[in-house]
C-alpha cells in the first residue's frame, strides 16, 4: 500500500494540472501542431509532471506482484526477478503517458498560451509556485480530509439524534 500512497502523493499536483487542462475550453479540436506539442512537453517537464508520474510503472508492477504473492508467498523470489524485468521492459511505455499529457495541454491551450505559461514558470514567482505548490496541495488535502472527518462525525451524530427522535433504537 505504500507504493499506492506514494503514487497518490506524488501525482496530486500533476493530476490537478491534468484536470485543469482537461476541463478547460478546447482551443483546437484537431491534432495539435508539432510546435504546440513541443512547448507542452517543455511545460510539463518544467512543471515536474514527468517526474511525478515516474513511480506509476513501478507501482503497477508492484501491485501485480502483491496480487500473486497473496495467492502463493513461495513465488517471492521469481516474482522479484520478474518484477525487475517488467519495470525495465515497461519503462519504454512511459513516453505514452508523457505524450498524452502534452497532447492534453496542447489541445486545451493555444500555442501562445503554452508559451506564456512556460514563460511564467521561468520567472521567480513561477519557480516559487512550482516549488511550493506540492506543499500547498498536500496541506490542503490534509486539511480537507480532517475537515471532512469532523463533518462526518457531526453528520453521523445528527443523523443518530434524528433517528432516535423518530423512535428508532440505535
Amino acid at each position: 500500500m505504500r507504493v499506492i500512497e506514494a503514487i497518490k502523493n506524488c501525482a496530486r499536483p500533476a493530476a490537478l494540472a491534468i484536470m485543469l487542462a482537461a476541463i478547460g475550453p478546447t482551443v483546437n479540436a484537431q491534432q495539435p501542431s508539432p510546435a504546440a506539442m513541443s512547448t507542452a512537453k517543455e511545460l510539463i517537464s518544467i512543471a515536474g509532471a514527468t517526474s511525478l508520474f515516474s513511480p506509476l510503472i513501478a507501482g503497477v508492477v508492484e501491485q501485480a506482484k502483491i496480487l500473486y504473492l497473496q495467492q502463493d508467498p513461495s513465488l517471492a523470489k521469481d516474482l522479484n526477478e520478474i518484477s525487475a524485468q517488467l519495470r525495465t521492459e515497461f519503462q519504454s511505455r512511459f513516453s505514452e503517458l508523457n505524450d498524452e499529457v502534452a497532447r492534453l495541454y496542447a489541445t486545451n491551450f493555444s500555442e501562445q498560451d503554452l508559451k506564456e505559461i512556460l514563460a511564467f514558470y521561468k520567472t521567480p514567482p513561477g519557480k516559487k509556485l512550482l516549488a511550493e505548490q506540492p506543499k500547498v496541495v498536500d496541506a490542503s488535502m490534509k486539511f480537507a480530509q480532517d475537515w471532512a472527518n469532523k463533518l462526518s462525525d457531526q453528520v453521523v451524530a445528527k443523523m443518530r439524534d434524528e433517528l432516535k427522535k423518530r423512535g428508532h433504537a440505535l
